[in-house]
């Protein structure tokens, strides 16, 4: 990767990129975009008396106040809404962790959606859907028997990880191609997005955090019709510019949407930044 992309000024970002961006002053703001297109979907999917299918994540969590507040006034209905969330997190033995932990997924999307929406506009407990270790192949199957997939939306890792599809380890050798071909599966979690979660959840205890997973693959979420990827933090600026310029590469997992037909980030200004503002060479 040629250094030159972390130099692109922020206004020339996505000049030439096959993702799109959408840059959001604040956080809050790129909350408000993301509540309102997910919204869109639903609304035209409804009026045509079709199903929605999505893949949500757990995080950013920004937007679900927003959407429950939205369904809430507007009297958006969701009954008709599959929602696949992305991933979460596994015991050392491979099954879930409590759903009342305070880490747990599970339990934060009904404390934290679910909860919030009048009961008669919301999704069937039925069509609330986590990916399960011992039946990976479900979220495939449920999919393929509505026929489509209209969004999957999530923030992207501090490697460019989406749901908790980590990059390859080094040494290990995947191709674009093997990458996307990876579907719903268990995996360890990088010591990188531990770190990054232990910061931004639980007071940098990094022991605190689970070492196993299960996540959406991306063989599923490439079928989607919209791509959505959320970038709210000056972390993330590095994964940005690989995305939106960098090579098409499985150690940048997000860098695979770049063949997808409507992509977009929503990243907040903070995530434009330039990585590198200026790069001195010492001499000893």
């Amino acid at each position: 990767m040629s250094m030159n992309i972390n130099l692109i000024p922020p206004e020339k970002l996505a000049e030439g990129s096959k993702v799109k961006l959408s840059v959001c002053e604040h956080e809050v703001d790129m909350y408000w975009r993301v509540a309102i297109e997910v919204l869109e979907v639903i609304a035209e999917n409804n009026r045509k008396g079709e199903p929605t299918v999505m893949v949500v994540p757990y995080g950013p969590l920004g937007p679900y106040a927003r959407i429950a507040e939205l369904v809430n006034k507007y009297r958006i209905s969701l009954k008709k809404c599959v929602f696949i969330n992305m991933d979460e997190y596994l015991n050392e033995d491979g099954t879930y962790i409590d759903y009342n932990h305070p880490l747990s997924f599970r339990g934060g999307m009904d404390r934290t959606f679910y909860s919030k929406v009048d009961e008669e506009l919301n999704v069937l407990p039925e069509n609330r859907i986590f990916p399960e270790p011992g039946n990976e192949g479900r979220v495939m199957e449920i999919i393929e028997s509505y026929g489509k997939l209209d969004m999957v939306f999530g923030g992207v890792g501090i490697n460019g990880h989406y749901a908790f599809n980590e990059p390859p380890e080094p040494g290990e050798v995947v191709t674009p191609e093997e990458f996307a071909a990876r579907p719903t599966r268990t995996l360890k979690i990088t010591r990188e997005t531990r770190t990054i979660n232990a910061f931004m959840n639980c007071g940098a205890n990094i022991e605190a955090i689970p070492e196993n997973c299960i996540t959406v693959g991306m063989k599923e979420m490439l079928l989607a019709k919209k791509v959505r990827m959320c970038m709210p933090r000056d972390w993330n600026a590095a994964a940005l510019r690989k995305i939106l310029h960098g090579e098409k590469t499985a150690s940048v997992p997000c860098t695979l949407f770049q063949g997808h037909p409507d992509a977009m980030v929503y990243a907040a200004a903070v995530a434009t930044a330039c990585p590198v503002s200026q790069i001195r060479v010492y001499n000893k």
